[in-house]
C-alpha cells in the first residue's frame, strides 16, 4: 500500500437512499430502515428502489388488497339477507 492512501481517510462508498447520514464502506442494509445501501452516486428509478426494500414492506398493499376484498365479499353477502 502506498503511503498516499490512507484507508482511514477514504470516503464512504455506500448509503441508505432513504436516510443521508447513514454510510458505510462496504455493502449491507441500512440499520434504520433495513434498506439495502447503494453506491455513492448510483441513479435508479422506482423499481430498482422498490427491491431494496424489506419484504415485509412490500407484503403490506396485497394484505390490504386481501383484506379489503374480503370486506366487500362480507359486506355483499350480509346486504343481500
Amino acid at each position: 500500500m502506498s503511503p498516499n492512501t490512507n484507508p482511514a481517510s477514504t470516503p464512504p462508498n455506500f448509503h441508505c437512499p432513504m436516510h443521508a447520514e447513514v454510510h458505510r464502506s462496504i455493502p449491507g442494509v441500512c440499520p434504520k430502515c433495513g434498506m439495502d445501501l447503494v453506491p455513492e452516486g448510483a441513479r435508479f428509478g422506482m423499481l430498482r428502489h422498490m427491491m431494496s426494500m424489506p419484504r415485509h414492506m412490500l407484503r403490506r398493499p396485497w394484505m390490504l388488497v386481501v383484506m379489503g376484498a374480503a370486506m366487500v365479499a362480507i359486506m355483499a353477502a350480509l346486504m343481500m339477507r
